[in-house]
């Protein structure tokens, strides 16, 4: 017999996935670089040229066995005592390498992360809008993800809905700072309120109540922000990184978990993701990019073409009447949609070659993302068709 909880999720596939398949199939038809594809979060620069030199330089320079051997199950020591060292430099903390646990990446880093701090039963909460597979990575677990309405003012934490939903049941709060999708950055001052509510809870709960912190997007901060250290602020924080965006490696799927080291049982946690990984079959990330990004910790991709499509693609809609808060980071942006179903104005968007993603399964219907991960002279000429789209659709007059 086969399962029939993932028989069940084929009717429930990821819409993201679904419109990129259809932008891939339609450029077939048009050619692609007539097909303005909004959909998928994959980073549009290259690596840089450094970590291609120094994974040549490992190929060249160190024996094979260490770099495509497995690694230890709880990481690479010196990868591990190089990303607590970045870390402890970039953001004034104290991390040991005993204190980081290398990952394929964020989903992975996630995966342990939830696993560690919940039981079958217990509940995470998160806030609206979210990036829609947390709901997988958190209920096929047995624990059950409950989501904050979001306060859409300036999608910073909706305080007041929260507290309805932190009951004794939730072990743990999700945040994804900057946020997928609306690019938001967590202000200092809703991290230390949110800080300020957890430890309440807890202490009224008589348990923990750990922080999981969704970090991909860190680097990419607009207009010389900082986007603030979420661990700085909450000790039973748990931090989930990802290379695939400040680095543009996606593909070699490689993060880590970096668990404060004030948090309780902070070793311990550590320790218990290498036995995560047996469940989960895990097992530890590729040898050969641990060590690579070990070298390259501090830096990151040329991202500035992300703000420059920021601010082309902002000015347009505000300019087209569209409620939009701006973006602070990230590759997102969420405005409101022309019309209450943001699924039927993505579907009219589609006449135009238009693809773009109804905000339904991000927790806020009415909105729709845009990823502009994507060639600034194709967003250019994208921002025609969009003006062209809600000119003949939806009879605005502004001009872009």
């Amino acid at each position: 017999m086969i399962s029939e909880q993932y028989k069940s999720m084929l009717g429930g596939k990821s819409v993201i996935r679904e419109l990129s398949e259809f932008a891939a199939a339609r450029g077939k038809e048009i050619g692609y670089e007539n097909v303005f594809d909004y959909s998928l979060g994959n980073p549009s620069v290259p690596v840089p040229h450094t970590f291609t030199d120094t994974l040549i330089k490992l190929l060249k320079e160190k024996d094979p066995m260490e770099l495509h051997g497995y690694s230890p199950s709880l990481g690479i020591a010196s990868v591990k005592e190089k990303i607590a060292d970045s870390l402890n430099r970039r953001f004034s903390m104290n991390y040991k390498p005993e204190h980081i646990f290398p990952t394929s990446g964020a989903a992975a880093a996630l995966a342990h992360a939830f696993r560690a701090v919940t039981a079958p039963g217990d509940e995470i909460l998160t806030f609206a809008p979210f990036f829609p597979e947390y709901h997988p990575y958190v209920d096929l677990t047995g624990a059950k993800l409950k989501v904050v309405p979001a306060d859409t003012n300036n999608f910073q934490i909706n305080f007041a809905a929260m507290e309805e939903l932190l009951t004794s049941k939730v072990t743990a709060v999700l945040i994804n700072t900057p946020n997928n999708p609306t690019g938001v950055v967590y202000s200092e001052e809703t991290l230390k309120k949110l800080a300020c509510v957890l430890t309440e809870k807890a202490e009224q709960f008589g348990h923990d109540i750990f922080l999981i912190s969704d970090e991909p997007y860190r680097e990419i901060v607009f207009e010389e922000k900082k986007a603030p250290y979420v661990s700085q602020y909450y000790p039973n924080t748990i931090v989930c990184y990802s290379f695939s965006k400040s680095l543009s490696l996606p593909g070699e799927r490689i993060g880590y978990v970096a668990v404060n080291p004030e948090c309780r049982e902070a070793e311990t946690i550590v320790q218990m993701c290498g036995q995560i990984s047996r469940g989960i079959g895990h097992n530890c990330p590729s040898s050969l990019i641990q060590l690579g990004v070990a070298e390259v910790l501090d830096e990151t991709s040329d991202l500035q073409v992300y703000e420059v499509n920021r601010n082309l693609i902002y000015d347009c809609l505000i300019r087209l009447g569209f409620t939009c808060v701006k973006p602070d980071g990230t590759f997102y942006i969420f405005p409101k949609a022309l019309e209450e179903d943001a699924k039927e104005f993505c579907k009219k968007a589609l006449d135009y070659d238009l693809i773009l993603v109804p905000g339904d399964s991000f927790g806020c219907p009415g909105y729709f993302r845009m990823a502009y991960c994507i060639e600034t002279e194709k967003v250019m000429r994208s921002l025609i068709m969009l003006e062209k789209f809600v000119k003949e659709v939806y009879g605005v007059k502004e001009s872009v």
